[in-house]
């Protein structure tokens, strides 16, 4: 798991998948923390991506950094926790303008039953489950 945050810190920006109905949906999050010993990302209840999160939790996360990527296959698990929140929020301070541990729409998310995948074009894919 610690490999899986090291790669998303550093690559910056990863994209995640989820499903609206029959319709893939991609866009870019940033967010990535662990806490607990559970790898945690972090949105807005009021978006559409926590209603489709909410209504169908399976999810992937692709990255890309340096000639390699990530792919990510998981279950994203809520956790309404203050401190799960709050340690998120300590991560990225810059959040605490428009997110706070205590409000209404803060949410954070831990992966569940994640299988990462990494890649490139110069070995073998390398698997590790968390």
């Amino acid at each position: 798991m610690q490999e899986v945050y090291d790669f998303l810190k550093k690559a910056g920006t990863y994209y995640l998948a989820t499903v609206e109905g029959d319709q893939p949906r991609v866009r870019p999050f940033g967010t990535v923390n662990i806490y607990n010993g559970k790898l945690y990302i972090q949105t807005g209840k009021v978006k559409p991506v926590s209603k489709q999160m909410a209504a169908n939790p399976k999810i992937e996360i692709c990255a890309f950094e340096g000639g390699s990527w990530l792919r990510v296959a998981a279950t994203a698990v809520n956790d309404d926790s203050y401190e799960a929140k709050k340690s998120m929020l300590d991560a990225y301070p810059m959040l605490q303008a428009n997110y706070k541990a205590d409000d209404d729409n803060t949410q954070v998310l831990y992966l569940k039953d994640a299988v990462a995948t990494f890649s490139s074009f110069a070995g073998e894919p390398k698997v590790v489950k968390f």
